[in-house]
């Protein structure tokens, strides 16, 4: 199968901790089933540089990096089928985040969930708005951006909450390509549903932020210990018990069949103790994790092993990674001097090709009209209030070509001339398409 054909999945794991079950469940097994696809490429890497926003502990990032990789590794990840790579082994991620850095609005930026959590918190104590707020934090989602546009990744398997760094990468790419031309994808963000978040042991999304988290590769005993430490009510043996809202029966739905599932729902309306519910729910989740314990400790003791997988694997991305980043150095004028000729060359081709453009009226409403080679408007969206709609409308059209008219009919002015719309997105569909085949 031709690469071009296949999906780009990429995802990450920042190194700060020791993996845990919501680790597991919403990013690295959803992301290793979809690495053993023949229509998917894969792209997996271990986020050092974003820990570095996280903590200031050295040793703790390089003994998570070691947990993180060895988890991945002993759930079935094969290096050989997919690009498996350490964040900081590639130092165009860096170079592209300036890229983009400077065509992102600071406005986007200051929306970021992770900022204004910050400045709320400030703000609660009576402090300065960006008391103890790092650049690196704040710039945290155009790093992310980098990631995942280094590689044009389709598809970007995250829990809900983090759905808005896809969206700001996916502005990054429209703000990019806008002023550029055609060099990235829009990624979309895929998500499991009925996992998407895991509760921890208070309920709580679990997370090593608020301490309550399931170790991924516990021992048997250090398992079943810390989900007997699952919080629930105080209804006694034999009352029925709700399954909304309880942790330990979304636990269980993550790792469970759907027969299994319907089973502990039965159980819980017929009054199951909790005691027998944990138990229950500790042997699922042992016959997952167990036949991949061995492996993970042979990793943990042989850190070597790891290395030298992740340098192969940085190898092979850089493959990628460098061609990519000469192309995007041209594109933003980062050129040889006496290029001129071919500069010159390219602003003509450019002019001469058809285009979108995205802008604001006077009324306050984004706008997107389709122009051909010599500036006539070919297409014209209506006004919308909502700066990312616009850009989805126009990623729908770059993607699914004059297909998407029916689904945008309330969005976009009556068209005269159905031919010529077409004849241009065909033009652009095919710019996209050999910017995307340069990745493989």
């Amino acid at each position: 199968m031709s690469t071009e054909k296949k999906t780009r999945f990429l995802t990450g794991i920042t190194t700060t901790g020791t993996p845990h079950l919501g680790n597991y469940v919403g990013s690295i097994r959803p992301a290793v089933r979809a690495s053993l696809s023949e229509t998917v490429q894969s792209y997996y890497f271990l986020a050092d540089y974003h820990a570095l926003i996280k903590t200031g502990e050295p040793a703790r990032i390089q003994r998570s990096t070691l947990e993180i990789a060895a988890s991945w590794l002993a759930a079935g990840l094969d290096p050989e089928r997919v690009t498996f790579y350490r964040q900081s082994d590639i130092p165009e991620i860096p170079e592209l985040t300036w890229l983009l850095t400077c065509v992102t609005g600071k406005g986007m930026l200051n929306r970021a969930h992770a900022y204004k959590a910050a400045v709320d918190r400030n703000q609660a104590a009576g402090e300065d708005a960006d008391f103890d707020v790092t650049a690196g934090l704040f710039m945290y989602p155009v790093l992310m951006g980098a990631d995942i546009l280094m590689f044009n990744a389709h598809h970007v398997p995250v829990g809900r909450d983090q759905i808005q760094h896809i969206e700001m990468a996916r502005d990054m790419a429209a703000s990019f390509n806008h002023r550029y031309g055609n060099h990235f994808v829009q990624p979309q963000a895929a998500i499991e549903e009925s996992v998407a978040t895991l509760p921890g042991l208070d309920g709580r999304k679990m997370s090593k932020s608020y301490d309550n988290t399931i170790a991924l590769f516990a021992s048997r005993n250090q398992l079943q210990k810390q989900i007997a430490s699952i919080v629930t009510d105080s209804r006694a043996p034999g009352e029925p018990k709700e399954t909304e809202g309880s942790a330990l029966f979304q636990i269980y739905q993550a790792f469970a069949t759907p027969e299994e599932t319907e089973q502990m729902r039965r159980a819980f309306a017929d009054g199951i103790s909790w005691g027998d519910a944990k138990q229950k729910l500790f042997e699922r989740i042992d016959l997952e994790i167990a036949p991949m314990r061995a492996r993970y400790q042979h990793l943990i003791d042989n850190p070597q092993e790891v290395e030298a997988l992740l340098l192969a694997g940085a190898a092979k991305a850089r493959e990628v990674a460098t061609p990519f980043m000469q192309t995007l150095r041209e594109a933003v004028g980062l050129r040889r001097l006496g290029s001129e000729t071919r500069s010159q060359s390219a602003k003509v081709s450019k002019a001469q090709a058809p285009a979108f453009k995205q802008y604001r009226e006077k009324d306050g409403l984004f706008y997107f009209k389709l122009a051909d080679g010599k500036g006539q408007t070919l297409l014209q969206s209506r006004g919308n209030a909502v700066p990312q709609k616009i850009a989805e409308s126009i990623a729908q059209l770059q993607r699914e070509g004059i297909s998407a008219l029916t689904s945008l009919q309330d969005q976009i002015e009556p068209v005269s001339d159905l031919d010529a719309v077409r004849d241009a997105l065909e033009t652009i569909a095919a710019t996209v398409a050999a910017a995307a085949s340069a990745q493989p």
